[in-house]
């Protein structure tokens, strides 16, 4: 067996982010990841289910499955105002560059 420099994950994903297209759905990726767990914090925080923030929301328990998912690129200002005020929170929006 031949042996090798062994590559990590970091190493890899340190030598894919210099590809534009690959960081530009990397942190696409990574947004929506971060805004699915902190609706899960969130609703954690307040002692909801997804069944009961669901009901909340009046919407489906299989709705903020998916929204808590991390896959989910759907998201409406609408959508996050419900859970806002679902939960007793509030949206807040920046564009950072």
């Amino acid at each position: 067996m031949k042996k090798g420099k062994v590559r990590t994950f970091q190493s890899r994903l340190q030598e894919d982010i210099k590809d534009p297209e690959f960081k530009a759905y990397y942190q696409e990726e990574c947004e929506a990841l971060n805004l699915a767990t902190k609706i899960v914090k969130l609703r954690e925080k307040k002692g909801l289910s997804q069944q009961q923030l669901a009901k909340l929301m009046g919407t489906s328990q299989q709705v903020i499955s998916r929204l808590e998912n991390g896959e989910y690129k759907g998201f409406t200002l609408k959508t996050l105002e419900k859970i806002a005020e679902a939960t007793g929170a509030r949206v807040k929006v920046e564009f950072v560059m």
